[in-house]
């Protein structure tokens, strides 16, 4: 059984997932989102799933924020986690600097799915041409729509975020790992 399973450090990455790794994902491919209760608990837990999967074909892929980290330390520590654990070919993806920052991604999605013309319009602005770059993709969407919440944001979103439209490097990363592990 062909079988991807993705480690988030947050329920919020797992719905935006569930949202769009069935768009990625060929059919006679199955997927489970397990979420942890932040980076910490993410990195202490994951070596006993990765140990304890019962599947042989599954492949994993671990994504995590980046926040104020630096991208390759945490990427080779969670790399090296997986190597402790028996997965060394574990994908591993890092949302620079926030999750939220692949919403930003794709402002006309956002903007539809909200209601928030204002973030269609900001579509061109130079400061959305790399949400990743920014210090907190959350409080910019907040600006479009005040009471924007992480979880409805994330199940919302993930059906609708394109990866073809979107402005993130790190989403389009992402995107481009699972392709390549479902080819």
């Amino acid at each position: 059984m062909k079988e991807l399973v993705i480690l988030t450090e947050e329920l919020s990455a797992k719905d935006l997932l569930e949202g769009l790794l069935p768009r990625l994902l060929p059919e006679d491919w199955i997927f489970r989102c397990i979420s942890y209760e932040g980076k910490q608990d993410l990195e202490k837990r994951m070596g006993f799933v990765l140990r304890a999967w019962k599947n042989p074909e599954a492949r994993f892929v671990v994504l995590r924020d980046q926040d104020s980290g630096d991208c390759r330390t945490i990427k080779a520590g969670l790399l090296q986690r997986c190597r402790d654990a028996g997965q060394p070919d574990a994908l591993i993806r890092i949302a620079c600097r926030e999750l939220e920052a692949w919403v930003l991604g794709d402002l006309i999605a956002f903007s539809e799915e909200f209601s928030a013309p204002a973030a269609g319009k900001a579509v061109g602005k130079a400061k959305f041409r790399n949400p990743d770059a920014l210090g907190s993709a959350v409080a910019e969407l907040r600006k479009f729509v005040p009471g924007y919440q992480k979880r409805d944001g994330g199940r919302r979103m993930g059906k609708r975020l394109d990866p073809k439209r979107n402005m993130s490097p790190s989403f389009r990363t992402f995107c481009d790992g699972i392709l390549r592990i479902a080819a």
